[in-house]
């Protein structure tokens, strides 16, 4: 389909920056949207910040610390200040701020957006193509998947802050005592889920809210929600791999060898912090979590890596992963592009926020494998990056992220509640969240199918 063609069938769904969504598909293909979209909705118009002129952006944020590198730039840049917002991240409360704010005209200059939820700013006309900004100057600076994630056609939204590889933080000690392996597979990981039960303890939560680590985990089993068919998406919630997952983590809730309380939260902090829970998958941004939250229990927790569908496999995958994203209301956007870059690739910065526990850094240099072990002691002086480092090569760069990811985690989270709470299989679950995810994206306006 010519260019042409293309952005003329685009255009027929509506607003600006869902003909960029509408062939959003079109770009995760690889085509170019040249001519699709704009800055935003109108009102005022970015501009150059004068000579002298001292202007403050605000960014929010939920990165633990961020707030020291925002002071570091504070000080080295006095004309241009940073005023960072703190916002909830329990289950999406930022994303729901984020697009309310942007709904009523009043957005923050920069934001803190997971990689899976960018396109849904890009429906809302909420973010910023910043390629007429420099932003291309920079791209050599950062891993090329994570800058991927936020490049449809040629525009480019975001700026790529830190990856989030999975990996199982345990308590060594406590698989010591009751003499069980580590698992290195998901048969082994259901016995020793069944032998830590027999002592009294659990191996850990499916937490029914959580499906951002839910996606991480079909991510690692080959799932493919989102796949792209010319202009059309296509949704493939429901697919063989999903299943697979779905039925696994279904057996360990029925058999009643996994709790179901959500993760993050206080009932899951007393039981990580007693050992009433030995273990968690999580990603290597847990480290501070583990640290901050179960101080009492340093040097007994190990990382491991994430188990295996077959013995001897090297699959993993991502939960969540960040980037700095500049609003496409804001009134300086070569100033803000010029914080993000900074705040992800200046090794001061990187330090910091290293320090305070964000992930993986989105930047090629500036910082060494070495230095993510901040909390070497906690961890029993395990050089533990090491193990998400080699699990960051184990990724499948080629899952796509679609338009309302925050959406779709909530209605997961829905489902999963309601199918506990009933006994359903977490089969319906899938089929009710595909038919849902459909409807969602159809009804911004977009061309969907079932894949």
């Amino acid at each position: 389909m010519s260019d042409t063609a293309r952005n003329r069938n685009i255009w027929t769904h509506g607003t600006p920056r869902r003909a960029v969504l509408g062939g959003a598909a079109a770009a995760a293909a690889g085509f170019a949207l040249a001519g699709c979209g704009s800055d935003g909705d109108g009102g005022d118009e970015p501009k150059d910040r004068k000579k002298g002129e001292k202007i403050t952006l605000t960014f929010w944020s939920w990165v633990p610390g961020i707030d020291k590198p925002v002071a570091l730039w504070n000080s080295k840049n006095p004309e241009v200040r940073v005023k960072v917002e703190k916002v909830s991240a329990v289950d999406g409360a930022q994303y729901a701020k984020m697009h309310a704010a942007i709904k009523a005209g009043n957005p923050p200059d920069l934001g803190q957006i997971e990689y899976p939820v960018v396109p849904s700013f890009l429906v809302d006309n909420g973010l910023l193509d910043l390629t007429k900004y420099g932003v291309a100057d920079h791209k050599d600076k950062f891993i090329g998947w994570q800058w991927q994630q936020s490049v449809f056609g040629k525009a480019v939204y975001a700026v790529p802050q830190a990856s989030g590889p999975m990996g199982l933080f345990i308590r060594q000690d406590l698989f010591e005592k009751w003499g069980i392996e580590p698992p290195a597979t998901w048969d082994e990981y259901e016995a020793a889920a069944t032998a830590i039960r027999k002592k009294g303890a659990w191996i850990e939560t499916f937490s029914a809210t959580n499906g951002n680590r839910f996606a991480g985990l079909a991510w690692q089993a080959g799932a493919r929600w989102f796949g792209t068919e010319g202009d059309t998406w296509t949704v493939s919630i429901d697919d063989e791999a999903t299943r697979k997952v779905a039925d696994y983590w279904y057996g360990l809730v029925r058999r009643k060898l996994i709790k179901t309380i959500p993760d993050r939260q206080n009932a899951w902090y007393k039981d990580v912090q007693t050992g009433d829970m030995a273990a968690w998958l999580g990603a290597s941004w847990g480290d501070a979590l583990l640290v901050g939250n179960a101080p009492k229990t340093a040097g007994k927790w190990r990382v491991v890596p994430m188990p295996q569908w077959k013995k001897g496999d090297a699959a993993y995958a991502n939960w969540g992963g960040s980037t700095t994203a500049v609003f496409a209301k804001t009134k300086y956007p070569k100033d803000a592009l010029a914080f993000a870059v900074w705040l992800n690739t200046d090794p001061e910065s990187i330090k910091l926020l290293i320090e305070n526990g964000y992930g993986t850094p989105g930047a090629k240099q500036g910082y060494t494998t070495s230095q993510l072990d901040v909390h070497k002691d906690f961890f029993g002086g395990q050089e533990y990056s090491k193990v998400f480092d080699e699990a960051s090569k184990g990724v499948d760069t080629s899952w796509k992220w679609g338009p309302a990811t925050d959406t779709l985690y909530q209605r997961l989270g829905d489902a999963f509640t309601a199918a506990i709470g009933d006994g359903s299989d977490f089969r319906s679950v899938l089929k009710k969240v595909q038919s849902q995810t459909i409807t969602d994206l159809k009804e911004k306006g977009l061309q969907v199918k079932a894949g």
